[in-house]
């Protein structure tokens, strides 16, 4: 006669057997991978690509880009070893139009302090390249890069790539005819592709913080007006950024310095005085400035519009990651109109642009939290 059964017993077990350990859904079926690793791998990422739009502005305020007039991605990475070594880069330098009109005072001793910078921002950009190919390459002969994650992380290394060639694309701008500095919408190119690659950067470590599980019932509380509001607010600071690259690639912080008028004027004086009058938005100092404030106090209203919409989320966390991203824009229009007033000094302008850095991570993330938020439980409220 057969055993009775108790009503929650396994039919499938028999007596003495082991429970059956409990098995994990099929969301996260096939993820697998180190995602935590590969987070921190691609944060470090993050940072140095940070540490390099610093480095690249200091250059760029310093003049020192031009210093170096070759571009060798391999052999580069040695600087001069001996007196002939500098002499032979000395005498390169000489001959590009920055020197012959602006810098033919300048000695030996004076050229190595413009060229170190050069060459730090460039062995940086090699120390990025070098961090993402060892990376990749453990992960993926490990197989542990998550399901779906090889192609953004080859993303990743092929904007480092281009973002090479951009670079020297936009050095050797300045190296003929009359320039005395690489053009100004070569560099607004270059800082938007760094920021562009440090908002995927973002994006993912964001994505990679939480498990995939997580991500997808998060996905259902998703705040859709939200989100879409976040999307314009990092599109919207993107074009800033754009502009206020032009504005630092002609000098145009320095051409207007009252504010809130621009000589005495809400125009500035002269604002289509170059032929043809396409060319007076790139290199116009005056309208160039003009365009960058106008552009900022349109964002300041949009973000004001948007503290408010995020202060109605029911999320707590979506809330606050909304709100201190508008804080920290609220900051950088007031260090802005302080750069200005103060004739852009070095020290303030380069603390400018890199709050525009951690200005531009915050509206990611806060456009993440909306995308996925966390919910937040009745006690906190």
């Amino acid at each position: 006669m057969a055993e009775k059964r108790a009503i929650f017993e396994d039919v499938n077990s028999e007596k003495g057997a082991k429970p059956l350990a409990p098995k994990g859904g099929m969301i996260d079926k096939g993820q697998g991978g180190a995602r935590l690793a590969i987070r921190a791998w691609i944060i470090l990422l993050g940072i140095l690509v940070f540490a390099m739009i610093v480095v690249g502005g200091l250059t760029r305020l310093t003049d020192s880009g031009l210093s170096i007039t070759e571009w060798r991605p391999l052999t580069g990475a040695m600087p001069p070893m001996n007196e002939a070594d500098w002499q032979s880069e000395f005498a390169k330098y000489q001959e590009i139009p920055q020197f012959q009109i602006e810098n033919k005072w300048m000695d030996l001793s004076d050229f190595k302090s413009i060229y170190w910078w050069e060459w730090g921002h460039r062995q940086l950009g090699r120390v990025v390249g070098l961090v993402w190919a060892l990376g990749f390459a453990w992960f993926a002969l490990r197989r542990q890069i998550p399901k779906g994650w090889t192609g953004r992380l080859l993303l990743i290394g092929g904007l480092g790539g281009l973002q090479g060639f951009i670079g020297w694309w936009m050095v050797s701008s300045g190296l003929t005819g009359s320039m005395t500095s690489v053009a100004s919408y070569r560099l607004a190119t270059h800082l938007g592709l760094a920021f562009v690659i440090i908002g995927f950067i973002t994006w993912y470590a964001l994505l990679l913080s939480r498990p995939e599980r997580d991500l997808m019932q998060a996905r259902r509380l998703r705040e859709a007006k939200l989100f879409s509001l976040g999307t314009g607010w990092m599109h919207f600071a993107f074009l800033q950024i754009l502009l206020g690259a032009l504005v630092a690639g002609i000098d145009a912080g320095r051409s207007y310095t009252d504010w809130p008028l621009m000589g005495g004027q809400i125009i500035p004086p002269d604002p289509m005085m170059i032929e043809p009058l396409w060319r007076n938005f790139f290199e116009n100092p005056g309208l160039v400035q003009f365009v960058h404030r106008v552009t900022g106090y349109l964002l300041l209203g949009f973000t004001i519009m948007i503290f408010f919409k995020g202060r109605r989320s029911a999320n707590r966390s979506t809330k606050a990651a909304f709100s201190v991203a508008a804080y920290a824009l609220f900051f950088q229009i007031v260090l802005g109109i302080f750069t200005v007033v103060t004739a852009a000094p070095w020290h303030i302008a380069i603390v400018h642009q890199a709050i525009a850095a951690l200005l531009w991570v915050l509206i990611i993330r806060a456009r993440f939290m909306a995308q996925y938020p966390r919910a937040s439980s009745i006690r906190e409220g």
